[in-house]
């Protein structure tokens, strides 16, 4: 079967109609947020780098941040005809990739990011269905808009699907 892959950089969000896929390489402290509307097999894909845009002084993109990145995602797929009600997530990354000695909360990016996923997807109402999250490796991830899943390679860990 053809189809599109479209290749979604680091804060940045992409949305597809089936029969595409929607990938992200390297996320590390990043997560990648996936959502379906499985009636529609409309998919959309943002790579959140930090979890809350009310820190920062400039939030002219806001795929950067899980607080608005989410939003934007669910706002550009109902544009495509997905029902907000209808959208589950899957979701990868958070990790901690380095160690430092007495690790203080900002400098557990992966661990916060994954945190402020959670949060907006519940206040949200979008129902988690997988992650594959935390950890001290990489993944990149493909996700189908014709099936709902997600393919997740990681660095030294394998390959699983979810």
């Amino acid at each position: 079967m053809a189809k599109e892959i479209i290749k979604v950089g680091m804060a940045a969000f992409s949305t597809a109609v089936e029969p595409a896929s929607l990938v992200t390489i390297g996320l590390g402290s990043c997560v990648g947020v996936c959502l379906w509307d499985s009636a529609k097999k409309i998919g959309g894909l943002v790579h959140i780098m930090l979890p809350d845009s009310t820190q920062a002084r400039n939030v002219t993109n806001k795929a950067k941040y899980a607080d608005t990145g989410i939003v934007l995602l669910v706002e550009e797929m109902t544009k495509k005809g997905a029902v907000a009600s209808r959208l589950t997530a899957k979701i990868a990354g958070g990790a901690q990739m380095f160690n430092f000695p007495g690790s203080n909360s900002v400098i557990r990016i992966g661990e916060r990011n994954i945190e402020a996923v959670r949060m907006c997807l519940k206040r949200l109402n979008i129902r988690i269905l997988a992650e594959e999250v935390g950890g001290s490796y990489g993944r990149t991830i493909e996700f189908f808009t014709v099936d709902g899943l997600l393919y997740i390679k990681t660095i030294n860990q394998g390959e699983k699907t979810v």
